[in-house]
């Protein structure tokens, strides 16, 4: 259910701007700076150091924590591809921290961003135009298969687009496709964090985002429909586990 926004809660995701905005011109400008002296490695973790202090600025101003549950799933080494449900802003800062180094799959548009979405192209993201959507694919599959190869883990949001709370949206198939081509596991993962700050909204709610990581879904000797199935079913029964589908 959607919350109602206060005064109170537009105050206080005010000053949690005043904070976001100045420091990531800031520190986006550095990072545009040093990025010629580095390698990928290099780049993510000090482009994405950044997000720490969104995270930890977002509870003490809005008082949004988060709880993660079954950090343990996630490889300790080799490549693997994450699926997660799109609900939020949330996540784009978030899943940074949590999954170290990574690409992900988005629109090309937020590369446009002023200082955002410029420091986030030196994270060589596959940066999909969706208006191609068979060329989007073919992009998915060629440049998510080399990060793979390179041990580096992708990060797709299959529902293509944010769907909001009580929604549960149509999972596409990119990620058990790419999972197959490159012999990595599937990882999916759910949470909650478009109760607490909405797709869109200006508005923050206080509480603590729920975060739920499943086991490695395996695709060797299987089909992508299985596998499809397989990832589909874990993330559609802990959404609803969650009441946010």
């Amino acid at each position: 259910m959607a919350k109602k926004a206060s005064l109170f809660s537009y105050l206080r995701a005010g000053l949690y701007y005043l904070g976001f905005y100045p420091l990531t011109i800031v520190y986006a400008s550095l990072c545009l700076i040093a990025s010629p002296m580095l390698n990928f490695r290099q780049r993510f973790a000090m482009v994405t150091q950044i997000n720490y202090f969104y995270i930890f600025w977002l509870k003490v101003c809005c008082g949004v924590g988060v709880n993660i549950q079954g950090r343990e799933n996630l490889p300790k080494e080799g490549a693997y591809v994450v699926v997660a449900n799109h609900q939020s802003e949330w996540e784009t800062l978030f899943l940074q921290t949590l999954v170290r180094p990574q690409v992900t799959v988005l629109k090309k548009e937020l590369l446009k961003i002023p200082f955002f979405g410029w420091a986030l192209g030196l994270l060589d993201p596959i940066a999909i135009d969706r208006s191609q959507r068979r060329g989007a694919l073919k992009q998915l599959l060629t440049e998510g298969k080399k990060r793979l190869e390179d041990d580096i883990p992708v990060i797709i949001f299959p529902q293509g687009t944010r769907v909001p709370v009580g929604k549960m949206g149509k999972f596409n198939k990119g990620g058990a496709m790419l999972a197959l081509s490159a012999g990595v596991p599937v990882v999916p993962m759910i949470h909650d964090a478009g109760v607490y700050w909405p797709g869109k909204s200006f508005a923050k709610f206080p509480g603590t985002v729920q975060v739920h990581v499943g086991e490695p879904i395996p695709v060797e000797g299987r089909t992508v429909d299985e596998i499809h199935a397989d990832m589909v079913a874990w993330l559609e029964e802990h959404m609803k586990s969650l009441e946010i589908a």
